[in-house]
């Protein structure tokens, strides 16, 4: 694991793997580890010979944690994948991201076009559009004293989540009160490069791949037959319809 600095903030990252670079971006609450090497993606990425990089999203896993909504806009974020691969001296790459991670990799995308070769939006679907609702409650259950003061069941879940990913709690509450940036139909209408988008069935979170997908020219959907939110992150389905959009879109 290394870091880089990101307009004064230290992230952690990892590097494996050699060929065309995809950067990984995790989920709200979750870390490198949890989301894509404990479910085994930097495996398949790196065994289909590609470079897997990821990132630690700033007040999550081992990057430094700041207690200040105003420094989790998702622009801040999307620029922090960007100066990763400043870092590396990587002039482009597929952006990868998973739940907050694709919306990050949404606004990295439009924010530096020039920068992505290809866009993986997985476990974020129309709700890229159509906004989340309960940011409050669930910066509340993170700020909670005790699971037992919790009666949102929603914001419980991620109460729950957070502890056993080892995380932040003060930096995640922070975080989730800035980090949901919706983008309009307009805006997500001018992403120009080959982009997937994933998710379960029933994922009640991501919204509707289909949906999101015709906003964007050109762009796929994938939908996971009976997964939800959690269980569509290392489903198989999932990693094959990933290689393959890869595979057809290599330079």
């Amino acid at each position: 694991m290394a870091t880089f600095e990101s307009d004064g903030v230290t992230l952690s990252y990892a590097d494996e793997g050699e060929g065309a670079p995809v950067v990984m971006i995790h989920g709200f609450a979750s870390n490198m580890a949890v989301n894509w090497a404990n479910t085994s993606w930097v495996r398949t990425i790196v065994s289909s010979g590609r470079r897997a990089i990821r990132i630690d999203n700033r007040g999550h896993g081992a990057s430094e944690k700041l207690y200040d909504p105003a420094f989790y806009r998702t622009d801040f974020m999307g620029a922090d994948a960007i100066r990763l691969l400043d870092h590396l001296g990587i002039e482009k790459a597929t952006l990868f991201g998973y739940s907050m991670g694709a919306r990050i990799a949404a606004f990295a995308t439009l924010g530096a076009p020039e920068r992505v070769s290809t866009l993986i939006l997985s476990g974020m679907a129309s709700a890229l559009v159509d906004g989340h609702s309960g940011s409050d409650k669930i910066a509340g259950a993170l700020g909670a004293a005790s699971r037992d003061d919790i009666t949102d069941p929603q914001a419980l879940g991620y109460r729950v989540f957070a502890e056993q990913t080892k995380s932040d709690l003060g930096a995640l509450a922070a975080c989730i009160q800035a980090s949901r940036q919706k983008l309009t139909a307009d805006e997500v209408g001018r992403i120009a490069v080959p982009t997937l988008v994933v998710a379960g069935a029933d994922d009640a979170v991501s919204g509707s791949a289909d949906a999101l997908a015709a906003m964007i020219p050109g762009a796929e959907a994938v939908t996971l037959p009976g997964k939800d939110h959690m269980t569509a992150v290392g489903d198989r389905g999932h990693k094959s319809a990933v290689i393959d959009f890869l595979d057809r879109h290599s330079a």
